[in-house]
């Protein structure tokens, strides 16, 4: 079996709901940077074996197959196949994922991978009347984030909003309010700190249209004491507020993966080499803690541990849910975790985070220096999955 590596990644900049991007549609976003990627690579789009991309939705604009549409709206040769992937928050990391074992297993040599997600753009849906005309009142339910349309058979602690179950986790990880808030502020101050030194100006790319050209959701002026003020989300008496969890966003972003004979016909080295794949199951009331288990089986497989590591990336779907992780993982340096800001600074489209992460990472790694890194993320209804990247240079 041959490896399967990185080469390149780059990403919109993330939109805030209703913001900047919430004009363009879900396909569009995915369209401009399979663009942007082609062309910053000089790389023949007729020469991509496959596109793997992830989306969250697939509700609207986002359905019938966003990869396939996406290549068709920047031109690609009709050739190109595509296929969309649906691992909710976990979409692009999935897609990245499957891409690695086409390559390593030889029946790819090049796959472009990414994903999109428009939570700005997620349709109101309702059910169709089981006869032709219902004879009661039916009901819109929002496609943005979280469960609809439930089956009745579903165990209802189960079915609890994502900030409901990290309420549940904040109480049985002990984890108080003010460390949430510390750990939502430090995200956004080095969101802020990396964007003005520079680390994020050669892979975020902006979407044609739009003056849009930092993250939109990134607060550099957030600080403990602003975020104390903020009033809980889901309980009275919660811990879990607007400030400490992500928000909603808009974004696409893209990877370029493929087999070591790639560097030579791109003309430069790939980023790093996919090491170790995990993917874990938990119960859906604590899916925030699913990256714990993830990362281990990630970690086992490429034949480190976690002393080797010198940069990670695990997704803030909440501040609280990252901590909980966290005390989890006793022998990982936590001052090498998202030292350039996370989801709840930069945002949270949720089939674009995957391909973020690992990008983000792969960069991380070559700015410190670092010959490993992890990147993890938690993922609605109870899974979590991760990828550790070795470094080729």
């Amino acid at each position: 079996m041959t490896s399967a590596f990185l080469y390149d990644g780059i990403r919109t900049p993330f939109g805030r709901y209703g913001g900047a991007l919430s004009g363009i549609r879900p396909d569009d976003l995915a369209a401009t940077v399979l663009r942007s990627l082609a062309d910053r690579n000089d790389l023949d789009p007729a020469t991509v074996d496959e596109i793997v991309f992830g989306a969250a939705n697939q509700a609207g604009e986002d359905n019938r197959n966003v990869a396939r549409m996406a290549a068709l709206l920047a031109d690609w040769p009709t050739s190109v196949p595509g296929t969309t992937v649906n691992r909710l928050c976990g979409s692009s990391m999935d897609a990245a994922m499957q891409a690695a074992r086409m390559i390593e297993t030889g029946d790819t040599a090049t796959v472009v991978v990414g994903g999109v997600e428009s939570m700005s753009r997620a349709p109101m849906v309702m059910p169709k009347p089981a006869k032709g005309f219902p004879v009661g009142n039916e009901t819109l339910h929002s496609t943005t984030l979280g469960w609809r349309l439930v089956n009745p058979a579903m165990p209802a602690q189960w079915t609890v909003s994502l900030g409901e179950s990290t309420e549940i986790l904040a109480g049985r990880y002990g984890i108080e309010r003010a460390a949430q808030d510390e750990f939502a502020a430090r995200s956004h101050q080095l969101a802020a700190k990396a964007w003005d030194n520079g680390f994020y100006d050669d892979h975020v790319v902006a979407v044609p249209g739009t003056e849009l050209a930092r993250d939109e959701s990134l607060r550099a002026e957030t600080t403990v004491e602003r975020l104390a003020g903020l009033k809980p989300s889901f309980r009275p008496d919660g811990t879990v507020t607007a400030g400490n969890a992500s928000p909603l966003n808009d974004g696409a972003s893209a990877l370029l993966l493929g087999d070591e004979a790639l560097a030579d016909r791109l003309g430069r080295e790939p980023l790093a080499r996919i090491a170790g794949r995990g993917t874990a199951g938990v119960d859906p009331d604590v899916f925030g803690i699913g990256p714990v288990e993830a990362a281990r089986i990630a970690l086992r497989r490429a034949g480190i541990g976690w002393g080797d590591l010198g940069a990670v990336e695990l997704n803030e779907a909440f501040a609280a849910q990252s901590l909980a992780c966290l005390a989890d993982w006793p022998e990982l340096d936590r001052d090498i975790v998202n030292v350039n800001g996370g989801a709840i600074a930069i945002g949270h489209p949720l089939g674009a985070s995957g391909g973020r992460v690992i990008n983000q990472l792969a960069r991380e790694m070559r700015r410190s220096g670092s010959r490993w890194g992890l990147a993890a993320l938690c993922i609605g209804v109870g899974q979590g999955l991760a990828v550790v990247l070795e470094a080729t240079s």
